[in-house]
C-alpha cells in the first residue's frame, strides 16, 4: 500500500544516507574549504592569540576589527584563570560576566607555618576528599583552587571575601564544623538581604 504523497525531507535524507545496495559504498562526502581563524570566532572577541614556544608565553593582540579594547583584558583574565588551575567552564564565566574576579593569596600571608603544621593546614582547607573546599565553594558561590601553599578564589567581590574569611579561619586552626556553622549564618543573612 503506497501513498501518492511526496517524500518528506526526513525520508529523503534517510534514503540518501543508506548505502547503495548495488555498489556497497556511501555517497561521497562534500568537501569544504578550511575556515580562517576570524571566521571560526563567530565574531565574538576578535582577539588573536598564540603560544610563543621560544619565550614560553601566551601572546594576545587586538585586531583591526576588535570591537572593544576591553576584550583584550577579558581574554587575559581567561588565560590567567586557566593557567592558575580553574576549569575551562569557570574561566569562560570570566568572559561572560563583568563582576567576576580572581583573588590569590598564600598561606604564609595569613600565618607563618612550616613542616607538618603547613601540611595539616592544607589538609584542613581541603577536608576529607575535598569536602570542606566544596562546602565553602557551594555556600559562597565561588571556585577555589589550592595549589601547594597558594590559594586562588574566583567569584564576585563579596563572595570572595566570605570564602577568604572561611579559609583564613581554617588556616588559623579552626575546626571545619565551626567554619560550616559560620558559613550557614553568613549565607542566611545574605539570603535575607536579597
Amino acid at each position: 500500500m503506497q501513498s501518492n504523497e511526496p517524500a518528506t525531507s526526513m525520508e529523503v535524507e534517510n534514503v540518501l544516507s543508506e548505502p547503495n545496495p548495488t555498489s556497497g559504498t556511501f555517497p561521497s562526502k562534500p568537501k569544504f574549504e578550511p575556515l580562517k581563524a576570524h571566521e571560526m570566532s563567530e565574531g565574538r572577541m576578535k582577539i588573536d592569540i598564540r603560544m610563543n614556544l621560544k619565550a614560553r608565553k601566551v601572546e594576545l593582540k587586538t585586531r583591526a576589527d576588535t570591537p572593544d579594547i576591553s576584550n583584550l583584558q577579558k581574554c587575559t583574565d581567561f588565560v590567567h584563570a586557566f593557567m592558575l588551575g580553574f576549569g575551562v567552564v569557570d574561566a569562560i564565566a570570566l568572559l561572560r560576566l563583568d563582576e567576576l574576579y580572581v583573588e590569590s593569596f598564600e598561606i604564609k600571608d595569613v600565618k607563618t607555618l612550616r613542616g607538618e603544621h603547613l601540611s595539616r593546614a592544607i589538609g584542613r582547607l581541603s577536608g576529607k576528599g575535598g569536602k570542606t573546599k566544596f562546602a565553602i565553594e557551594n555556600a559562597t558561590r565561588t571556585r577555589i583552587v589550592i595549589a601547594d601553599t597558594k590559594i586562588h578564589i574566583l567569584g564576585s567581590f563579596s563572595n570572595i571575601k566570605i570564602a577568604r574569611d572561611s579559609l583564613c579561619s581554617l588556616i588559623l586552626g579552626s575546626p571545619a564544623g565551626k567554619v560550616y556553622s559560620k558559613l550557614r549564618a553568613v549565607t542566611a543573612r545574605l539570603a535575607e538581604r536579597f
